[in-house]
């Protein structure tokens, strides 16, 4: 056999068993997908988030939460952990309204929780572009790309991007926390980035997510 079919054979069996190895590692690791979407998984979720959180090392966590009642309740779990609570932004639903209590965020912020509420980076003012004129915008196209994994995906994504813009991170590997309507039904692992640099952003590890959606 000529030598570069040789050597090719053998580094083709090695790649073979490192993937094999691989395989294994990762099947040894708990990932939860849940058979629907929302409110219904929270629990789960932020224990799941925990314990990847504290199997890596990672002591960063942001949390969706539009009315507080998921970041309590991540509070409850996640007592050693930096905790950034990201709330809808205000006006999103009533010009004006926050949708997060003011006197819920005292409470947060009385614990130690950091709390958000800014412009979603995956909308901002192309939302309004869209209602006025229609047609098709590049930061929208993002967004609905990431919700081909689910709404807790994208919404995952923009509170790492929005926590990150507020000052909370410090840039090292966080846990982020989304969901659909309310609730918790998505962890993942993020290399955070503020939106300037939102193509840096890496999404390492899914921990967990639903299934049908």
């Amino acid at each position: 056999m000529p030598y570069g079919l040789a050597r090719l054979s053998i580094d083709y069996g090695h790649f073979y068993y490192r993937m094999r190895a691989n395989i294994y590692m990762c099947v040894k690791e708990v990932y939860l997908y849940f058979k629907t979407a929302g409110q219904v998984n929270t629990q789960q979720t932020l224990k799941a988030a925990y314990a990847r959180a504290e199997a890596l090392g990672i002591n960063e966590m942001v949390v969706a939460s539009t009315s507080g009642d998921t970041a309590f309740k991540a509070l409850d779990i996640m007592k050693d952990m930096t905790l950034t609570a990201v709330a809808l932004h205000g006006g999103l639903k009533k010009p004006f309204h926050n949708e997060l209590p003011q006197e819920i965020r005292k409470k947060l912020q009385q614990k130690g929780v950091n709390v958000v509420m800014a412009t979603h980076p995956l909308s901002g003012v192309e939302r309004s572009l869209a209602k006025k004129y229609s047609g098709v915008y590049p930061v929208m196209i993002i967004a609905d790309t990431l919700k081909r994994f689910g709404q807790g995906t994208k919404v995952a994504v923009e509170i790492a991007i929005m926590a990150a813009d507020a000052g909370y991170l410090s840039g090292r590997d966080i846990v982020a926390v989304g969901g659909t309507s309310r609730g918790a039904d998505t962890a993942l692992v993020i290399k955070p980035q503020n939106q300037a640099g939102f193509f840096d952003l890496k999404i390492r590890e899914v921990i967990c997510k639903p299934s049908n959606f």
